[in-house]
């Protein structure tokens, strides 16, 4: 009966993050919440629940475009006592913007923050008002917390479940709702942290003394993935001290982050900077030549939150301990890097802007450099003069300007311009990218001739592939002048297949080409979803998306080994490489990328003070279980019918035992049990 009684629906939960101070995310009650559902087309539908609510507790079912703060707050704070869970239905039609983060996403981890309270007057992203801010369209609904599950139905046949049920049962008669059956559903979501990291964090300390692995929140971690265009040398331990090489850091993030669990690809917010990387990285590995600087190609994880990645790296590098002992390589320092080059969002490809947070002569050289380079080749990208502000874009250089106003970094971003930032929308269709699949006939391991001008016959007319190959082309040509001195004087560029199967792999399918490429040709095919980029927490295993950076820089930086066979590179280890590569035949690799640790420094420290926001200290929620189904909530009439046949009956019940006890020695009676007397022989005297 039980089967028959509940239906499953499948969707991704919202669930709980912590920080130093504050607890973001939402929970359901401890055995799960109960609403009855209610279609949210208007405001006079919460107007309905907020005033009239005849049959509470309710879940409202909230299209997208009414998922806006002044709904979702109204329905937490007016009508939370007849609020038992939230359910977000897919549907993007006629949507305009829809972005869960805040107007100034880490505003309170960027240098303005540092510079505000030394000086009081810093330039800052300001949250009230939309104009001037780096996320226009944020409703930051991603740091409330909410006393109620929230529950996303993206499916097709999820979604007409619950509709159904809803037309069926709930639709009509609406003042009189309580006189009948209902649809309703349980939401079981719920999540064992609470109040702040920093006491969530006690908090497990003091339990695990008692119970061992006893957890109620863990740190967000993950791994940044690098590579350095040149290897550097190996050299024994007791000569691994800070020496004089010079690098140019050319960094971005690679994660992304929603409201919920497992969904979002960041597509615009982070996805489009990281593919120029990797282009660029890919083009001065097959053009610059061997000079006395080094280029160091890192991709930061977790700078959704507080900028873990770049704050533990700045960290490391302050200590000693970049890169790790195992890699038998001089430690490198701050005072190393010559100039880092660090790409925000780039959410309009054709009008780039350099910023930079102290007078800094490379931002004049490289802002010139864009102009100069974009108009020999005729890419049609803006650039204008370098900006000097303290309310710099949300990118990774901030890490290292907190802890120097004048270290020599230069941001390279564009205005904002994504509507769906850090959302479940911010996909393959708000990039209008369409996959071309041309990976058999190009091979996407070359660089491309720029003399086949826009490759409208591959991808259509203003294609977000052609617009990446060129700025990425572009802001390589400049890296490749500053560092020889001289102008690239060569017709190729970065190559628009490559960029297309990036995009097809960390957009829709992890069993792509290029991610084939790059493992041993007898690999078994990998689940066909695109990796998840979300930082998580520390698991045993490394992340999905992190493992395929760390493979693509290895097939796509690293120097191929002629004449080797297979079995030659495997016995020669890291960092030989055996991989499939572009022919599927199998090639063997030195390569030079490898893994840091992005954990917060705080989480180093015991006696770290949680609210002086130096670093980061998200934490995520741990949980039991995760599920969602509906049933039929029976009326009032019902559960009082049921109520009192069961009271009849168990009154039946007590009279029968009493009147059956009372006369068991009758109904129980089995008659006498008279003995026979034994005969005995009489005696003979």
């Amino acid at each position: 009966m039980k089967d028959n009684m509940y239906t499953p629906v499948n969707g991704a939960h919202c669930f709980r993050r912590l920080n130093g101070t504050h607890v973001t995310g939402c929970s359901s009650n401890n055995g799960g919440s109960v609403g009855v559902l209610h279609l949210i087309n208007s405001k006079e539908d919460i107007d309905f629940i907020v005033n009239k609510h005849p049959s509470p507790p309710y879940a409202p079912i909230v299209p997208p475009a009414l998922y806006t703060r002044e709904n979702i707050l109204r329905l937490r704070d007016e009508a939370g006592a007849y609020v038992s869970a939230l359910v977000l239905m897919n549907n993007a039609s006629g949507l305009e913007q829809f972005s869960q983060e805040s107007r100034c996403p880490n505003q309170y981890s960027g240098l303005a923050s540092v510079l505000k309270q030394l000086a009081g007057d810093a330039q800052r992203c300001s949250v009230d008002r939309a104009e001037g801010s780096w996320n226009p369209w944020g409703s930051g609904l991603l740091l409330e917390d909410f006393p109620f599950p929230i529950f996303y139905v993206a499916g097709v046949s999820e979604m007409e479940k619950l509709l159904d049920c809803y037309e069926k049962f709930n639709s009509y008669d609406l003042e009189n709702q309580h006189q009948r059956s209902l649809c309703a559903i349980e939401i079981k979501a719920f999540m064992s942290a609470a109040v702040s990291t920093d006491i969530c964090m006690r908090r497990s300390n003091s339990y695990n003394s008692l119970i061992p692995a006893t957890k109620f929140c863990d740190p967000l971690q993950g791994k940044n993935v690098y590579a350095t265009l040149f290897p550097r040398p190996i050299v024994p331990e007791e000569q691994r001290v800070e020496g004089p090489e010079r690098i140019v850091l050319v960094s971005t993030r690679t994660d992304t982050t929603t409201m919920f669990d497992g969904v979002g690809l960041g597509a615009m917010d982070s996805v489009v900077p990281f593919a120029v990387l990797v282009s660029v990285a890919h083009f001065l590995a097959s053009t610059l030549p061997k000079n006395d600087r080094n280029v160091l190609f890192l991709f930061f994880n977790g700078e959704s939150y507080d900028y873990i990645g770049s704050q533990r790296f700045v960290y490391d590098l302050q200590t000693g301990a970049f890169p790790s002992r195992s890699t038998q390589t001089k430690p490198i320092s701050m005072e190393n890097i010559e100039l880092m080059i660090d790409l925000g969002s780039l959410d309009n490809l054709t009008d780039l802007h350099v910023y930079h947070a102290a007078p800094q002569p490379m931002a004049t050289k490289v802002s010139e450099l864009l102009r100069k380079i974009n108009q020999q080749f005729g890419f049609g990208i803006q650039s204008g003069q370098p900006v000097l502000t303290s309310n710099l874009p949300p990118v990774s250089a901030q890490s290292f300007l907190r802890e120097n106003i004048t270290f020599p970094a230069v941001i390279v971003a564009s205005k904002p311009g994504n509507r769906y930032y850090h959302s479940i929308y911010d996909d393959q269709e708000n990039l209008h990218y369409r996959y071309g699949n041309h990976s058999r006939k190009y091979d996407f391991t070359t660089l491309e001739s720029l003399d086949l001008g826009d490759r409208s016959d591959l991808y259509g007319k203003d294609s977000v592939q052609m617009r990446i190959r060129n700025a990425s082309t572009l802001i390589g040509m400049s890296i490749y002048e500053l560092l020889t001195g001289r102008a690239y004087d060569q017709r190729n560029g970065t190559n628009s297949v490559l960029i297309d199967e990036f995009l097809h792999c960390f957009l829709e399918s992890a069993d792509c080409p290029l991610f084939r490429a790059t493992v041993k040709s007898d690999t078994p095919h990998v689940y066909p979803a695109p990796p998840s980029r979300y930082i998580s927490v520390h698991t045993t295993l490394t992340a999905d998306a992190t493992g395929w950076t760390y493979r693509v820089l290895g097939l796509l930086l690293g120097q191929k080994v002629e004449n080797a066979t297979k079995a030659n590179c495997t016995a020669l280890h890291l960092p030989y490489q055996w991989m499939a590569g572009y022919s599927g035949a199998g090639e063997c690799r030195r390569t030079t990328q490898n893994m840091s640790l992005a954990l917060s420094p705080a989480f180093m420290n015991e006696t770290y003070d949680f609210n002086s926001y130096r670093y980061s200290t998200w934490t995520e929620s741990t949980w039991s279980e995760m599920s969602a189904r509906i049933f039929l909530r029976p009326s009032p009439a019902h559960e009082t019918l049921t109520l009192s046949i069961g009271i009849v009956v168990m009154v039946i019940s007590f009279v029968l035992v009493f009147l059956i006890n009372s006369r068991s020695d009758v109904l129980f009676n089995q008659g006498s049990t008279s003995s026979i007397p034994i005969a005995t022989q009489p005696t003979q005297c």
